[in-house]
């Protein structure tokens, strides 16, 4: 599940150009005080990202891991509906637009992109940063309040990252009624309680408005999770730049970004059979796997050496995959 190198590169030494000039403290404490306003629950009504400096610093902290985060959920919802390639796309509350680089990365080709968010230094440097990708040229930044009063432009593709908790449930709510124009719909949010929670709120309103989920369930009706007792999400692996590091200490050379997502169509839809929904558990000749299944019930699997090339595809299997593989018919009782 690991993003395509050039995507991702090219994204992360562009970012890299963007700290020039910046001192690494300004930039560190910058970031730390954005990530207190980013993964808060109380929602603001001002920009968080006042001048270039914070939005430099923060885009070269978060845009890396919203990036492999929205990839992530896109590569699943593209398998659910394998015939399909969006032929517009609309990012709300995009800020810099990891999400565009992201669709870019899933879908080969160029299409038309718009850019909707309320900090003009976000749309300013994210106009900049696109410069680097060819697919991505030619997108317009709009700045727009993310709220009651949006209105979104006709589109195949509606992404929005990130953006659920920075809102008001009213605001929440209309943001989502205004997406369900477009065709299809993906929402990320951080893989938090909380997080879910406003990613449940979001998939019942789209089911309401006559989605089916392609992913990552693989149903449309009710999450079989207990309220309170658990929480649906992923993880994407992120390498980590000298920023990351600064900023939260360690040595290692990657972390990674936990989310939860819903990604919803009005096509026709294909979703996975099962959905891993946890890590899954190598043990000697055997592995476990935690699956969300059709049937609307979750239930933990063992695939022993006595289930053959299934086994060998539990061992490579990873958090958040489609269970059984594309092409493998087995079922493991």
């Amino acid at each position: 599940m690991n993003a395509p190198a050039s995507a991702a590169d090219t994204l992360r030494s562009t970012l890299a150009g963007v700290l020039d000039g910046l001192p690494p403290r300004q930039a560190a404490s910058a970031v730390e005080r954005l990530i207190s306003n980013y993964r808060g629950d109380t929602p603001t009504h001002a920009p968080i990202l006042r001048d270039r400096a914070d939005v430099a610093a923060y885009a070269a902290y978060r845009m890396p891991a919203t990036f492999e985060a929205v990839r992530a959920a896109l590569e699943a919802f593209a398998d659910a509906v394998p015939q399909w390639v969006p032929g517009s796309h609309v990012d709300i509350g995009g800020g810099t637009g990891a999400a565009t680089w992201a669709v870019a990365a899933t879908w080969d080709g160029e299409r038309p992109v718009t850019v909707l968010d309320w900090a003009e230094p976000a749309l300013a440097l994210g106009r900049e940063i696109a410069g680097s990708h060819p697919a991505l040229r030619g997108a317009a930044w709009r700045r727009a309040r993310i709220g009651a009063a949006l209105e979104v432009p006709e589109t195949d593709l509606v992404t929005v990252s990130y953006v659920l908790n920075e809102l008001s449930e009213p605001d929440r709510a209309a943001l989502v009624d205004a997406a369900a124009a477009a065709r299809s719909v993906v929402i990320v949010e951080a893989g938090t309680p909380a997080g879910y929670e406003r990613i449940i709120e979001a998939r019942d309103r789209l089911i309401a408005a006559g989605f089916r989920v392609a992913a990552p369930c693989p149903h449309s009706a009710a999450c079989p999770i207990v309220p309170g007792t658990d929480w649906c999400h992923f993880a994407a692996r992120v390498s980590r730049s000298s920023l990351h590091r600064q900023v939260k200490g360690g040595s290692l050379a990657y972390e990674d970004e936990k989310f939860s997502y819903v990604a919803a169509t009005r096509l026709p839809v294909e979703p996975a059979p099962a959905r891993i929904v946890r890590r899954p558990q190598i043990r000697k000749g055997q592995v476990l796997l935690d699956l969300c299944e059709a049937d609307e019930r979750l239930r933990r699997t063992t695939v022993t050496k006595r289930h053959g090339d299934l086994y060998k595809a539990a061992r490579d299997a990873e958090w958040g995959d489609a269970w059984p593989p594309p092409g493998d018919d087995q079922t493991v009782s």
